[in-house]
């Protein structure tokens, strides 16, 4: 065996420390994007348990408003147990929290009454304060539903429709 065939054998035994960044860089950027991908997908999954939170409670201040001709503030009148506002919710009740049930009364202005309304509003709590796109939902007696990015600019088509 000549020194030409000795070289040969021992290369073909095993990988280059080059050939083995390259391997590394790329499950790295694998691993990035993976996980970025799966906290856009949690994320978007807490802003549903908090729609859903919303419209489960504006359901309530409505079957509430049927049966006493009024709305309320007070969470327990709703189900809610003994808790006060702010409280959260969603599945995880850590992730945003009802932040105001505003109550407006019922009023005589230039002999035409307008109705009772709520507006009800859930921020993010915990780690959900990270998701600024969506920085709080919102929704009115009238079904009204929006949504404010961090910048208190309206975000609702993103935040409510898509995601």
């Amino acid at each position: 065996m000549n020194s030409r065939q000795t070289s040969n054998i021992g290369r073909a035994a095993g990988f280059s420390l080059i050939e083995l960044m390259v391997v590394v860089l790329i499950a790295s950027i694998l691993i990035v994007t993976a996980a970025s991908m799966y906290q856009t997908s949690v994320r978007k999954s807490r802003r549903t348990d908090a729609r859903n939170a919303l419209l489960d409670l504006a359901g309530r201040e409505e079957r509430y408003l049927s049966l006493n001709n009024t709305y309320t503030n007070v969470p327990a009148n709703l189900g809610y147990g003994a808790v006060a506002i702010p409280f959260a919710v969603g599945n995880n009740a850590n992730y945003y929290q009802i932040s105001a049930i505003v109550i407006t009364a019922p009023t005589l202005v230039g002999g035409v009454a307008t109705p009772a309304t709520f507006t009800i509003t859930a921020v993010p709590i915990g780690t959900q304060v990270n998701d600024t796109p969506c920085a709080s939902f919102t929704v009115t007696s009238t079904g009204s539903q929006s949504a404010l990015n961090s910048g208190g600019a309206d975000n609702t088509a993103a935040c409510w429709q898509g995601g």
